[in-house]
């Protein structure tokens, strides 16, 4: 799987904490301070971005895909680094921003404004916590399914999304799925855009929308349209535990995935 974005940040907060003690020891307060600042924010993203914790909701994006005052405030080093990075990557990626996988359906990278959305109006699922919803897309319907880079949206937010998407195209809705960057760094270091949790939720949508047998066609299916796709072990356990229960759900007659998820989630607490 790689570094992934725990270790990278992880990395990141202890260089920046090597520094500000750097400077600090010139008696460069003015200097050692942000730097010891930015480096405890780092810290906290690796923490929450670990396998083991994976808590997006640190960031505070909202269902609505913004962010609320005091997380611009307290989170800027991390945000504003992400926005910086992913509009810089832009310029110099040849790789287009979004792809069609199939007849109305994307899947691709953020699109910082409504001129880098697909054609016809699509409905929107943003897989990304780190990024917020612009504002030009006030007018598209949105689903926002926080998932940290690097890591996969949980068995029950994929089907959430599918069963959302499977709406949307009854109503003759395209359907563009993103996350983030563009190939930050390399695919062995940390996932990218329209390649990994993007591809996650697209795997299971070409499944329910009846387009691939199950999440492994549908994966090869992406590949062929968009070659750099990168999902790692977590997206690939969290769409085979999607799976198993998409079979239970069938086998039993429930009505979705979802209630089978919880349903068993309950059993084994009990």
């Amino acid at each position: 799987m790689g570094w992934g974005i725990s270790r990278l940040v992880g990395l990141k907060a202890a260089v920046l904490l090597s520094a500000a003690y750097f400077f600090q020891g010139l008696g460069m307060t003015l200097i050692s301070f942000p730097l010891m600042y930015t480096s405890l924010i780092a810290m906290l993203v690796s923490i929450a971005s670990h396998p083991a914790v994976d808590l997006p909701l640190l960031l505070g994006k909202a269902s609505d895909g913004s962010f609320p005052l005091w997380s611009w405030i307290m989170f800027s080093p991390f945000l504003l680094f992400i926005h910086m990075f992913v509009l810089l990557r832009r310029f110099v990626k040849n790789e287009p921003l979004y792809t069609e996988i199939a007849d109305g359906v994307f899947v691709g990278g953020w699109p910082s404004s409504v001129e880098h959305l697909p054609p016809g109006d699509p409905a929107v699922i943003d897989c990304t916590c780190e990024l917020p919803k612009s504002s030009t897309l006030s007018d598209n319907a949105y689903l926002c399914v926080a998932t940290w880079d690097t890591r996969a949206p949980q068995p029950s937010q994929i089907e959430s999304a599918v069963r959302w998407a499977l709406r949307k195209r009854s109503q003759n809705k395209p359907i563009y799925v993103h996350c983030a960057y563009g190939n930050i760094y390399c695919s062995h270091v940390i996932s990218v855009t329209g390649h990994g949790r993007s591809v996650c939720v697209m795997c299971a949508l070409l499944v329910a929308l009846g387009l691939a047998e199950d999440w492994k066609a549908a994966e090869q299916m992406i590949r062929e349209k968009r070659p750099s796709i990168s999902m790692n072990t977590l997206h690939r356990k969290s769409l085979e535990e999607w799976s198993k229960h998409l079979l239970s759900s069938s086998r039993s007659g429930e009505s979705d995935v979802s209630s089978v998820i919880h349903s068993d989630y309950n059993r084994k607490r009990n």
